[in-house]
C-alpha cells in the first residue's frame, strides 16, 4: 500500500465514522516525525473512541499495526501514530485550544477528496 493509499484508507474510515473538519496535512520534507498529520474533530468522547478504535481495527485487518497510541476520550484528544502518518482526534474545544495545525500553517492542507480512497472490495 502506497502512502497515498494509506492516507486514503484512513480518510475513508474517518468519513464512515462521520469525522468532522478533517484536515490532512502533507508535511513531507517539513517534518522529521511523519509525512502526514491527519487532524479531525469528533462530537463527543464516545465519538472519539469510536473513531480511534475503528481506525485501529480496520488498519489491523489490512495488516498495518499502530506503532504508538495515546490519549483518553474524556481528555478530548487521542492520537494514533503509524510512523508515516500521525492521526489526532479532538473534541472541538480541545482542538481550538491547542491549535496544532498552526504548527504547519505554511503547509497547504491536502484536500481529503483528492486522496485515493480504496473501495470496499479492495
Amino acid at each position: 500500500m502506497t502512502l497515498q493509499q494509506f492516507v486514503g484508507k484512513i480518510l475513508t474510515i474517518l468519513d464512515a465514522k462521520k469525522a468532522m473538519d478533517v484536515n490532512a496535512l502533507d508535511v513531507r520534507g517539513k517534518s522529521q516525525v511523519a509525512d502526514y498529520y491527519i487532524v479531525v474533530t469528533g462530537s463527543s468522547p464516545p465519538h472519539l473512541k469510536a473513531m480511534f478504535n475503528d481506525i485501529q481495527h480496520e488498519l489491523k485487518q489490512a495488516g498495518v499495526q499502530c506503532y504508538r497510541k495515546a490519549g483518553d476520550p474524556e481528555s478530548g484528544w487521542m492520537t494514533l501514530d503509524y510512523v508515516d502518518v500521525v492521526i489526532h482526534i479532538f473534541l472541538k474545544d480541545v482542538r481550538d485550544y491547542y491549535a496544532i495545525e498552526m504548527l504547519w500553517e505554511s503547509t497547504p492542507a491536502t484536500d481529503p477528496a483528492s486522496q485515493t480512497h480504496p473501495t470496499q472490495s479492495q
